[in-house]
């Protein structure tokens, strides 16, 4: 397990662009909703590239803190920590302003039985937010979701696509984007919106689900055949970068790896690194939930982390036993019910 873990320590470090545009962002930052699956590398990664850059800025994060340990974890880190549920206007507006928001918070499983709560956190709640940090530039967190399902052929959805939601969950995503786009056009408010699918780190992420499958042998539904993935340090640079490029009106960026990646492939690679077969259930469809992010490789260059090495870390982070989230991605879904 040591080797492993050396790799994904070197691999969690903040890059030279990171460091280089982290001293270009004028003022502090904070992360709401920084409790999440996300949240606490991405405020890691920060704090360490504001100490390579020699800089006196901080770093805040905002959150329930519902998982025991984090809030002290992270405050041990030198984040800035506010135990907070930001559905309580009272709550909310005792924070601090800040220059620089990464708004990360939202709801996404248990939407089906439970919609009005989705609703209020991912559509409700970014009025509140919007509203509390009307001055600061704004990084929201939305997901591709918010596409339709698009011929596999043809390279995934740009950020010029008309958004199309499947299911109250995407709906409410969206709901979120124009909330905080008419706030943006209101108050004049730098945004961009980041629209990721999806990250995935050792202990999470549809890269994880189906290494476990293979490991498992459980059958694999293939009708979702493809996939963009991209690794969750890459992911939370691009968030933080994003930070200059927030704009009026605001600036959309799809967020995911290059490839169209099969699934049949991945289960195939990880197959060969557990010496199983994989098991698969049904057939690829001509659709699926893909991105473009041409865009993002413009800005920020190509993401760090290849598919491959993702494949192979997480194929040795299991056989070893690592510790992993039970925070799945329901990526097989086509009907939008989550």
């Amino acid at each position: 397990m040591t080797d492993i873990n050396d790799i994904y320590s070197r691999l969690l470090t903040p890059s030279d662009a990171l460091i280089e545009d982290i001293a270009k962002i004028d003022g502090d930052i904070l992360l709401l909703g920084v409790g999440g699956k996300m949240g606490p590398s991405m405020a890691k990664l920060a704090m360490d590239a504001i100490a390579i850059a020699g800089l006196k800025k901080k770093v805040l994060g905002a959150s329930r803190f519902s998982q025991p340990g984090l809030q002290s974890e992270l405050e041990q880190y030198g984040v800035e920590t506010y135990p907070v549920d930001l559905l309580e206007p009272e709550q909310l507006a005792s924070l601090p302003e800040v220059p620089n928001v990464i708004y990360l918070a939202g709801t996404k499983f248990g939407t089906t039985g439970n919609e009005s709560l989705t609703w209020a956190m991912n559509s409700f709640l970014p009025g509140l937010v919007a509203e509390k940090f009307k001055n600061s530039k704004i990084v929201v967190f939305s997901t591709g979701n918010v596409y339709p399902l698009t011929p596999v052929i043809a390279g995934g959805a740009t950020e010029e696509m008309a958004a199309a939601p499947v299911g109250e969950y995407a709906q409410s995503c969206l709901g979120r984007e124009r909330i905080f786009q008419y706030q943006s056009s209101k108050y004049g408010t730098p945004l961009l919106i980041y629209r990721l699918n999806y990250a995935n780190d050792v202990s999470y992420g549809v890269l994880l689900e189906i290494a476990k499958c293979v490991k498992e042998g459980i059958s694999i539904d293939l009708r979702m055949g493809h996939v963009n993935v991209i690794w969750q340090k890459d992911a939370d640079e691009i968030a933080i970068r994003s930070l200059l490029h927030c704009s009026t009106p605001a600036k959309f960026l799809n967020v995911s790896g290059p490839e169209t990646a099969s699934v049949r492939w991945i289960a195939g690679e990880f197959g060969k690194l557990f010496n199983l077969p994989p098991v698969f259930s049904g057939e690829e469809q001509a659709t699926a939930l893909l991105s473009n992010s041409a865009e993002a490789f413009n800005l920020f260059g190509y993401p760090s982390v290849s598919l491959k090495e993702m494949i192979y870390m997480i194929a040795e982070w299991l056989k070893y036993g690592g510790k992993i989230s039970n925070k799945p991605t329901h990526f097989q879904e086509r009907e939008g019910k989550f």
